[in-house]
């Protein structure tokens, strides 16, 4: 499955909603970016750090997607971010999400979050249930 291709056809609506754009797809990294506008800051208009969180789960998302069996989907069963940086309003963010553990129903993924200069924002490690489809994992 090309990921990118899935993510422009697909509608993603809280994806879209932040602005998240994916560069690089494959099974064992996918590669996205996001602005940090104003509607996503908090105070001091630093990114609020829900917005960070969702733009790194979605990575991890996308990325699981290429061990779901056809017609299935994937869930996230645990996620945890550690802030490291605050990231201010107008910059651009990179994250790029690496597989950790591919396991026959879960996938971990390490997301590293920077802005675009290279400086860390967060890092996230999430789990992802791989769900097969209403047939099973043939499906």
């Amino acid at each position: 499955m090309d990921l990118i291709d899935w993510y422009r056809r697909n509608d993603v609506p809280f994806a879209r909603l932040l602005g998240i754009e994916v560069d690089e797809a494959g099974p064992e990294r996918v590669v996205g970016s996001l602005q940090v506008a104003s509607r996503l800051c908090t105070v001091r208009d630093v990114a609020h750090g829900g917005a960070i969180v969702a733009f790194a789960d979605t990575l991890g998302a996308l990325a699981t997607l290429a061990h779901v069996p056809r017609g299935g989907t994937t869930s996230t069963l645990e996620s945890k971010t550690s802030f490291v940086a605050p990231a201010p309003a107008g910059a651009r963010l990179v994250g790029r999400a690496e597989i950790v553990h591919r396991g026959r129903s879960t996938v971990i993924w390490l997301t590293r979050v920077s802005t675009e200069e290279g400086r860390l924002v967060a890092l996230t490690t999430q789990t992802q249930w791989i769900l097969p489809g209403p047939g099973g994992t043939d499906d």
